[in-house]
């Protein structure tokens, strides 16, 4: 990654932004992560829900990449974090 070779300002209301982004982040997170628990949990009690269960936990990884892939690129954006 490339850094900036100056120094980036971010304006109140972006780092306030980014503060309520990162805390929807960590919520929709904890939320994907906490459906995959209860998932593993059913099938773990009642293995015969284990069908209907793997759509629900094969949907929360990609989920989860795709939120922190975003955040990632419009954090890297404002802070005018490049790759090679």
């Amino acid at each position: 990654m490339a850094l900036p070779n100056e120094s980036v300002t971010l304006s109140a209301d972006q780092i306030r932004e980014f503060s309520q982004r990162l805390a929807d982040l960590r919520h929709d997170v904890n939320n994907n992560l906490s459906l995959i628990t209860a998932a593993v949990e059913l099938i773990k009690r009642r293995p015969e829900h284990a069908a209907n269960m793997w759509v629900t936990l094969s949907e929360q990884p990609r989920k989860i990449i795709d939120s922190i892939s975003q955040f990632s690129r419009d954090f890297e954006a404002a802070l005018h974090i490049t790759k090679p």
